[in-house]
């Protein structure tokens, strides 16, 4: 199908915004970016889009999320955490991750999706945290994503906390997903373990031995805080990044997330490797972890990409928050520019996840765009305008979202998913999910 696209403006990358233009699509493929007299004169078109007082922006990549977070959004723990290890021992693992079961999975993903289409995600890269809801459900989970019309790389987290049996059925079942979807264009697999604190090396060998001998990606959340780092180096003498590399477990394959507490030398690295990392910065505030040094990261030529971490699914409140606490940390106005992180959320973003085919609005590149009003109260300007999508743009703008040319949200009304039912299963679920933890008094 042959359809034309106009635009008011169209932000092709983080670096060219094209006035007055607009999108040539044969089927769910960007064929011509041109301008928009010059796509009206296209013979054979099927269909006009007509968004001339509008923005056309790439869809934007979640790098990292737990979909089923939502689960937990609102239920707080029973005492005071003093830490990250906390945070994982005495909350996280046995009042969430430990019993999550399908139904409540399956609940949380659809709202958690709803909200990421509502600020133009196009793409979101799972990492499930359910160790105990059985085998299968990876598959239970990215077939309702697919049917809500958005793409995804999923995996089910392996380590070693809950026995070896049940470590090497995870990691089995990472693999059986992967090869499942090797030729899916809107699904694919990954392999994904915890930390160097939950899988030993030999563990991580094995994983990253299935990843290679796969030809997959390997994901680990690397150094959230302090307290993974002076752990390894209590227990191996080396720091996180340290020991993957003498494990061999390093190289263009790795997708970390977090990034927090890093060394210089353990950037370096990442850089030598050619690794990847998924900056969350929203959630990391949220557990108390610190800063990770993207500025740094980033001048080492490190990959690094945005993520929500399943805790508050605003892309645009991701956006901003990459684009303001960096600035504050380095006392320096001009540390991550609005392009930047732009380019983050979209084209580095799809780099981060090895899909070089999304993240910008230019022929051959997948026809996954948002459509947004232009709602901002001041002009849009070619010096102030990624300032203006990055700082002052609000989800509330974003009126359409597609996924390879077909709509999944049109004039703000979620096309493949009842929100409103959504909701309120996944409110009746949270109630039965957490029992007695959390009642009105």
């Amino acid at each position: 199908m042959k359809k034309v696209v106009l635009g008011g403006y169209t932000v092709v990358d983080s670096q060219t915004v094209l006035p007055g233009s607009g999108l040539y699509l044969s089927d769910d493929t960007i064929e011509m970016v041109a301008g928009n007299e010059e796509l009206l004169a296209r013979p054979g078109v099927d269909e006009v889009l007509d968004h001339r007082d509008r923005i056309l922006l790439p869809g934007f990549i979640d790098g990292h999320v737990h979909l089923y977070g939502m689960l937990a959004h609102g239920l707080l723990p029973q005492k005071p955490l003093a830490d990250f290890n906390q945070f994982l021992r005495d909350y996280w693992w046995p009042d969430i991750e430990n019993r999550l079961d399908p139904e409540a999975i399956e609940a949380a993903a659809k709202m958690s999706c709803i909200e990421h289409i509502r600020s133009g995600v196009t793409t979101i890269c799972d990492v499930l945290e359910a160790p105990n809801a059985g085998l299968g459900i990876l598959e239970r989970e990215a077939s309702l994503v697919k049917a809500l019309g958005l793409r995804g790389g999923f995996s089910t987290e392996a380590s070693e906390r809950l026995g070896q049996v049940k470590a090497m059925e995870l990691l089995a079942e990472n693999v059986e997903f992967a090869q499942a979807h090797r030729h899916d264009p809107q699904i694919w697999g990954m392999l994904s373990i915890h930390t160097t604190f939950t899988c030993g090396p030999s563990y991580i060998q094995k994983a990253v031995a299935l990843a290679k001998d796969h030809q997959i990606d390997f994901h680990m959340h690397l150094s959230e805080s302090d307290y993974e780092p002076e752990l390894c180096e209590e227990e191996h003498g080396m720091r996180p990044t340290e020991l993957y590399d003498k494990l061999g477990a390093l190289g263009p394959h790795i997708v970390a997330s977090q990034g927090v507490s890093l060394q210089e030398q353990e950037i370096e690295i990442l850089r030598r490797h050619n690794c990847r990392l998924v900056h969350i910065p929203l959630s990391n505030c949220e557990v108390g972890g610190g800063f990770a040094p993207v500025p740094k990261l980033l001048d080492a030529g490190v990959k690094v990409g945005l993520g929500t971490d399943g805790y508050i699914n605003d892309f645009f409140e991701v956006m901003r928050g990459a684009f303001l606490m960096h600035k504050s940390v380095a006392k320096n106005s001009s540390i991550m520019p609005a392009h930047l992180v732009f380019a983050m959320a979209t084209a580095i973003g799809a780099e981060v996840l090895g899909r070089n085919d999304l993240g910008k609005l230019q022929p051959g590149y997948c026809a996954d765009f948002i459509v947004m009003d232009n709602l901002f109260p001041t002009q849009l300007t070619a010096q102030n305008f990624f300032d203006q999508l990055v700082v002052f743009g609000r989800s509330a703008y974003v009126r359409d979202v597609y996924v390879g040319g077909k709509p999944v949200m049109l004039d703000r009304q979620i096309l493949h998913g009842e929100e409103n039912e959504c909701r309120q299963v996944l409110q009746a679920k949270s109630a039965e999910f957490w029992g007695n933890a959390a009642k009105w008094e």
